[in-house]
């Protein structure tokens, strides 16, 4: 599975990577898209490294060319008949990292860094209403909010955004506390379950458990590590940036550049 979605993704990273290398091949993929009687393809703008969907939007030929070309999310305003760069009256710009094409050539998908809120209103993303569920949308008036800001998390950022409650929690009197709390309230402990799960984990290889143990307490050391980072005020979004900016330097080199600890 790992290398077809590295062509993948390589694939995706092409199209920008192409732009300052041969126009000619930007123009040929101009070409081979499918527009609508109106001009316009379907433009998502999707958050490189928490993998939020940020906004959707339509795109002409230019506008496309322009975010290939200029890195920047571009669109085209069907009210004002304009082309519009994300960001330039807000100043909260996305900085386009690589462009993806469905399979039907009719919508593109711009993975990229938000300088800032997305949303006219403030929030990340324009998806911060859930709909389903007892208190969605659909099914109160207003609802679907949760904390000013409902976003379409994937597991990990759920999680993250579930140990963030768990701190603010105020536990009553005669009550236990949750044991994100606990581990919040005692590093000490946290730490040693940290290293207790990244062990087991090892172990796992090491005792031939299985892939379902492994996956197990790989959940584990996750789960920790996020309670950990969340003391320390670290957002999983910056790890992945850290990784992100890792992609295409050799491990060995990478490592070497690192500063020397005290």
């Amino acid at each position: 599975v790992a290398p077809t979605r590295g062509a993948a993704a390589a694939a995706g990273r092409g199209v920008v990577a192409a732009a300052a290398e041969s126009p000619e091949r930007v123009e040929a993929f101009l070409d081979g898209l499918k527009y609508d009687d109106k001009g316009l393809v379907v433009a998502i703008a999707q958050d490189v490294d928490t993998g939020a969907i940020l906004m959707q939007g339509f795109a002409d030929r230019t506008a496309v060319r322009t975010t290939i070309t200029a890195k920047k999310a571009t669109f085209f305003s069907r009210s004002r008949q304009a082309q519009w760069t994300k960001g330039e009256t807000s100043g909260n710009f996305i900085s386009v990292k690589s462009v993806h094409i469905d399979c039907d050539k009719d919508s593109l998908i711009y993975m990229g860094v938000p300088d800032g809120p997305t949303c006219h209103t403030g929030a990340h993303t324009c998806y911060y209403s859930r709909v389903d569920g007892p208190d969605g949308a659909a099914a109160v008036d207003g609802g679907g909010i949760r904390d000013g800001e409902e976003e379409a998390l994937s597991t990990l950022y759920e999680l993250e955004a579930t140990i963030a409650r768990r701190r603010l929690e105020v536990t009553k009197e005669g009550d236990k506390p949750s044991w994100t709390k606990r581990l919040l309230e005692n590093p000490e402990l946290l730490c040693s379950k940290v290293r207790e799960e990244a062990g087991e984990l090892c172990e796992s290889w090491e005792k031939q458990e299985g892939a379902e143990r492994a996956a197990s307490e790989m959940a584990d050391v996750l789960y920790h590590s996020l309670v950990l980072l969340n003391l320390q005020g670290v957002a999983v979004e910056d790890v992945m940036a850290v990784l992100r900016n890792r992609f295409g330097t050799s491990g060995v080199e990478e490592k070497a550049s690192r500063p020397k600890k005290k």
